[in-house]
């Protein structure tokens, strides 16, 4: 069974947040929610300065902390290495999101919307029914299983983005790995991510 995974090439990134929003237009999250994000950090003195952007998201980790809290059986992983939220089990309680590593996850009280009583743009419906939950990145997993690449990776326009099965070793991700010395996201918390970053 494939074990999905992104590597992520921070001297492509360039912080355009085409991913950001490819995102919520894929899902329709709801205004404050973000599923992905870029972080950036600036340091030195000008005429020296450098900027870094780092695109953050769900790890889907092999060994995920949030599904260990998980009192309701909501947050699970799947053969292929997704860590999912089941909505219709989610009580809302949160101890996923303390127990994530990675400020991966939002917790949704009510439904809000962009426009007064307008529901959310672009006719996605899968969360239109569920408040009182936690949301967050599933490797676009509908997008998947029609044998597309996660809206993030489809929209960079840099193609900072690389997705696949990470245990193929003849996958371009586990090649990028492999060549480029990709690194994973606080190693010392055991949770070996799925989502790799080079240089």
């Amino acid at each position: 069974m494939a074990r999905y995974g992104m590597v992520i090439d921070l001297k492509l990134c360039i912080g355009c947040n085409a991913c950001t929003m490819a995102c919520k237009a894929e899902h329709g999250t709801q205004p404050g929610v973000f599923w992905g994000r870029v972080l950036e950090k600036e340091w030195g003195k000008y005429p020296q300065v450098t900027r870094l952007f780092m695109p953050v998201l769900c790890y889907h980790c092999s060994d995920p902390l949030c599904v260990a809290v998980c009192p309701t059986g909501a947050s699970h992983k799947t053969e292929e290495g997704l860590v999912l939220i089941d909505y219709d089990k989610c009580a809302g309680c949160r101890a996923c999101i303390a127990n994530c590593p990675y400020p991966a996850r939002t917790y949704v009280s009510k439904r809000r919307f962009y426009f007064p009583d307008t529901e959310i743009p672009y006719g996605k419906r899968e969360l239109l029914r569920h408040e009182g939950v936690v949301q967050k990145c599933d490797f676009c997993i509908e997008r998947l299983r029609e044998g597309d690449v996660p809206a993030c990776v489809e929209i960079c326009p840099t193609s900072c983005r690389e997705f696949g099965d990470i245990d193929d070793p003849e996958s371009e991700v586990s090649r990028l790995i492999e060549s480029r010395k990709g690194f994973q996201l606080f190693p010392e918390k055991r949770t070996d991510p799925s989502v790799f970053y080079v240089k």
